[in-house]
């Protein structure tokens, strides 16, 4: 009897450890927010070295997110802008709330586009990636609208 009492530990032990192991990895995928893009536009610049750009970022997870950067190839640069008292600047990243999500809108918060290597017309499309604190990067269009597009929420 007192032989079996360490092989017992010792399988009872490889059951509990293989447990937690299958656990951890199952929870490491639980990690990233679930974010998706859509509403996603840029009106037609009336400047040929800049434009703006807006969409939606949804999380549906318990996990809160944050975009850090924005990337693409028609523009030397894009900044991420917040406006506040009808004046916007620059800022390192916008919180995406966790369950919530995160608008960049006219007369608000949005993409600036700087040093445009061509400028984009009404029907094309821009190609964008959104870096992000916790998920990988999620590429998109931006459909290039009218100059005055301005899209209702439903």
């Amino acid at each position: 009897m007192n032989r079996r009492r360490p092989t017992t530990t010792l399988a009872t032990a490889t059951v509990l450890a293989a447990g937690l192991a299958l656990a951890g990895c199952s929870s490491t995928s639980d990690d990233k927010p679930e974010l998706k893009v859509s509403g996603a536009f840029m009106p037609e610049p009336v400047m040929d070295d800049m434009a703006a750009g807006f969409l939606t970022v949804k999380n549906d997870s318990d996990i809160a997110d944050k975009l850090t950067s924005v990337t693409s190839d028609i523009a030397g640069e894009v900044q991420i802008h917040e406006t506040k008292n009808q004046k916007m600047r620059e800022v390192t990243s916008f919180d995406i709330p966790a369950n919530g999500e995160l608008d960049l809108e006219r007369g608000g918060n949005h993409l600036m586009f700087l040093k445009l290597k061509k400028k984009p017309r009404q029907g094309d499309t821009v190609s964008v990636e959104l870096h992000f604190e916790k998920t990988g990067p999620i590429k998109t269009d931006l459909p290039v609208k009218e100059s005055t597009h301005n899209p209702k929420k439903q």
